[in-house]
């Protein structure tokens, strides 16, 4: 007799007393299960933020390699005298002369 009740009691692994016993078990289990959720949900965040960001830098390194040779280009003196042109301006055709103030050359 006694072995057929030990096999009943086996059987049954949801009882009442079981569940309540394993009570802070299973909220532990739950917390776990939340936590881990939200870390996937957090990395999945993440990864897209870094990849936005990673083409905001490379779209900021092209428009800097533009402007870079936009401004060698322009600061090539053929340009620079092309540019200044209008405003009356003329390259050198002779060096510049030196000139030298008589008093500072006695003392």
């Amino acid at each position: 007799m006694e072995k057929v009740k030990n096999n009943t009691e086996k059987k049954v692994l949801f009882n009442y007393q079981s569940i309540v016993g394993n009570i802070p078990f299973i909220l532990f289990l739950s917390l776990l299960a939340i936590a881990y959720i939200f870390n996937g949900h957090y990395s999945d965040k993440l990864v897209m933020k870094t990849t936005t960001i990673e083409k905001n830098v490379k779209e900021l390194e092209f428009e800097y390699k533009t402007i870079k040779s936009e401004v060698i280009f322009r600061s090539k003196p053929s340009e620079i005298v092309r540019a200044v042109e209008p405003l009356g301006l003329k390259e050198l055709k002779e060096p510049p002369m030196i000139i030298v103030a008589e008093d500072s050359i006695k003392n």
